[in-house]
């Protein structure tokens, strides 16, 4: 369905947002999720919007049409950690408060855990009042990597034998369990690859395909200098541009980016509920799977 089409519906809402109800989405509401989309002007990213819908909890208001007023993601990591991703709200229905029922709804299902999410600037202001606080911000960096003579530093994942070591390191870094999660990346990605040392695997990232950019995430490395080896090696198979979500903490990153061609495209704001402290070592963890999830 195109933007033309959602927005002229003559289906208003009637009943206040802090009393429509709030269903779980399936992998059977792609289609009305790709709509929503589409009326945001947002890409139609089928492949992310079914991992999701598939490793996540997916929410949504239903418009009377038929079609999603509205839509929240929330993927859990134990008990521990929590990202809330994908809030949007069809434009002939904002400004009507659904966007509050929908991330009052998402936090009250999180419960303990600590909830992040990554802002554009038009939802941070909605996420202040809801009491989110920003720790720093995020640039998607897109562009064609240009080769630079680099070593091979990486070699490609072996599910049965890696799997164990990049748990444990994933579980170190993030501080909560994905598991679950991860273990589908095999499946989802194009390549995953991993760095050894004496001590044993210090790195892993991934690269999976979404529209016509390969997204480059998770990064988690022992040093940036493990973290550049793990994307210049997942970067030369890309048959076109990659993307990969950098804070600006690591200008160290950002600027080497820059020089081999992977430029800022937008900027988010990661922020945490209440300013709680994030579990793990953040300090190895370099670019999440998807700002969607985490």
């Amino acid at each position: 369905m195109n933007r033309k089409a959602y927005t002229s519906m003559a289906d208003p809402l009637t009943t206040p947002a802090a009393e429509l109800p709030v269903r779980r989405l399936g992998p059977e509401d792609l289609d009305r999720c790709l709509a929503l989309s589409e009326d945001r002007a947002w890409g139609p990213e089928r492949r992310k919007w079914l991992f999701i819908l598939e490793n996540g909890e997916g929410y949504g208001i239903d418009a009377p049409s038929g079609e999603l007023a509205g839509t929240v993601t929330l993927t859990r990591y134990g008990t521990t950690a929590a990202g809330i991703g994908m809030m949007l709200v069809a434009t002939r229905y904002g400004g009507r408060g659904l966007g509050r029922r929908l991330m009052t709804h998402a936090l009250e299902a999180a419960g303990d855990a600590v909830v992040f999410l990554w802002a554009t600037e038009s939802g941070r202001p909605l996420y202040e009042k809801l009491g989110f606080e920003t720790l720093c911000v995020a640039e998607a960096r897109v562009g064609r990597l240009r080769a630079g003579g680099d070593p091979v530093r990486s070699r490609p994942a072996d599910p049965g034998r890696d799997l164990p070591a990049l748990l444990a390191l994933d579980a170190e870094v993030f501080g909560a369990d994905r598991s679950a999660l991860l273990a589908r990346l095999f499946d989802f990605a194009e390549q995953v690859r991993v760095v050894e040392d004496d001590s044993g695997l210090i790195g892993y990232a991934g690269m999976w395909r979404n529209l016509n950019t390969l997204v480059i995430g998770p990064v988690v490395a022992g040093g940036e200098e493990v973290a550049r080896a793990l994307i210049t090696d997942l970067a030369r198979t890309a048959d076109g541009p990659v993307r990969v979500e950098v804070d600006r903490t690591r200008p160290g990153l950002l600027g080497w980016l820059g020089d081999r061609g992977v430029s800022q495209a937008f900027w988010t704001s990661f922020m945490v509920h209440g300013g709680r402290p994030l579990p793990g070592d953040r300090t190895r963890l370099f670019a999440p799977l998807t700002v969607a999830m985490g």
